[in-house]
């Protein structure tokens, strides 16, 4: 799908709010892109110069820009305004912004913001209606606060790498930073809930998102696996722990995933590749006995599914409603018809990229009144810094020159 010209303009389910925007890499810049697809108006502060940090988080580049893929990634639906707040006249601009502003979103260390006069009691104390959101690696309280918190560290700790790889193998991390992700979208969803309550009594709050503490949330069955027996869940490598079978299996010619959810799916799978013996043995009859003896299940289906290709499997299980899939590299995902009826490719124009356009993935949030809208592609540091100071705070060319000068913009 292809967007038109770049407008700040939205009719997105957010419109009319602002957020200040002081987060970088990933977690943070992921909550704030959520509230910027669904139309608010998120101004990113970048400090002068440098920029975000994943601007250098490169190659590979956006083809013909200067951007990171990853920045691009992330960034879309932002101004970018370059204000150094360490200097006194920075974090005053930022104040100002302040009131004008219903959220900010922040992923500075503990306390860190507090020097500036930008920490969450100073803010609230004067701009009560604020929401602040807070995304740290350890939250604002614990022993651990004080922590820097990074992806692979908080999926070590948070135990999924525990659960991840296979049995006998290194533990192993996700291959996508599902901690900064998972903890970008928490501090949405927290967001959220705060301005309700906000349209409730008026006062705003601190949303304090711990990326440990969304990385224990999410393992979920595994999380209660553990809770139930004491026990630690072993590696099972591409296994389910509590459904069988529910894995990849070797075919003719590659790989495929087979999902078979419960005792139906199981016997209308045996009775249609030769196995309906296997419904009268108790090791096979239930899915606790086949949880009980998933080496047996294992070893008795992986020469069957070896005698079709990928292709015929899931021609064959489809049509019997049985769950499966092939396993895509990237280039098969995106050229996949689902993935291209979704419109789940965005371009966007940009005045440097090869065509005038840029590649996103786009918002999975499918709302049927208020849909996610694409109105400012990711763009160079401080780009939207004189309109925004303009036209937020009333500057002059003047003034915003004078800042420049200073090194505050």
């Amino acid at each position: 799908m292809t967007i038109p010209a770049t407008t700040s303009t939205s009719s997105g389910p957010l419109k009319g709010l602002r957020v200040l925007d002081l987060t970088r890499v990933l977690a943070g810049p992921t909550c704030t892109q959520m509230l910027g697809d669904l139309g608010a108006d998120v101004i990113k502060i970048e400090k002068p110069g440098a920029g975000d940090d994943t601007r250098g988080f490169a190659p590979p580049y956006m083809p013909g820009t200067e951007e990171s893929a990853y920045f691009v990634g992330v960034n879309r639906n932002k101004r970018s305004v370059s204000v150094d707040i360490a200097k006194p006249e920075g974090q005053a601009l930022i104040r100002r912004m302040l009131a004008s502003c219903d959220i900010l979103v922040e992923n500075f260390k503990v306390g860190a913001l507090a020097k500036y006069g930008l920490g969450y009691e100073q803010v609230h104390a004067d701009f009560p209606g604020i929401v602040y959101c807070s995304i740290t690696g350890f939250g604002q309280t614990g022993p651990y606060a004080p922590r820097p918190g990074y992806d692979s560290l908080i999926q070590a700790m948070g135990g999924v790498m525990s659960l991840t790889g296979e049995p006998d193998g290194l533990p192993q991390k996700v291959g996508i930073p599902v901690a900064d992700l998972f903890a970008g979208l928490y501090g949405c969803i927290g967001i959220l809930a705060a301005l309700r309550h906000r349209e409730q009594t008026g006062l705003g709050q601190q949303v304090d998102i711990g990326m440990l503490d969304t990385h224990a949330a999410w393992l979920a069955n595994q999380g209660m696996n553990y809770l139930a027996t004491g026990q630690n869940p072993a590696r099972l490598g591409n296994q389910h722990p509590n459904i069988v079978p529910y894995q990849v299996f070797p075919t003719k010619d590659g790989y495929l995933v087979l999902s078979v959810g419960n005792d139906p799916t199981f016997a209308r799978f045996c009775e249609n590749t030769g196995l309906a013996h296997l419904l009268t043995d108790d090791r096979f009859a239930t899915n606790a006995a086949r949880v009980a003896n998933r080496q047996l299940v294992t070893d008795t289906l992986t020469p069957v599914m070896q005698t079709k290709t990928t292709t015929e499997w899931v021609d064959m299980l489809e049509t019997l409603k049985i769950g499966c899939g092939p396993i895509n590299t990237l280039e098969q995902v995106f050229a996949d018809p689902q993935i291209i009826a979704r419109n789940t490719v965005v371009e966007m124009p940009h005045p440097k990229a090869d065509g005038g356009m840029v590649k996103v993935i786009a918002n999975p949030v499918r709302l049927s009144e208020t849909p996610a809208d694409y109105r400012i592609t990711p763009s160079t540091v401080g780009a939207h810094t004189d309109a925004v100071l303009h036209d937020l705070l009333g500057m002059t060319e003047v003034e915003i020159a004078d800042l420049r000068e200073k090194g505050v913009l």
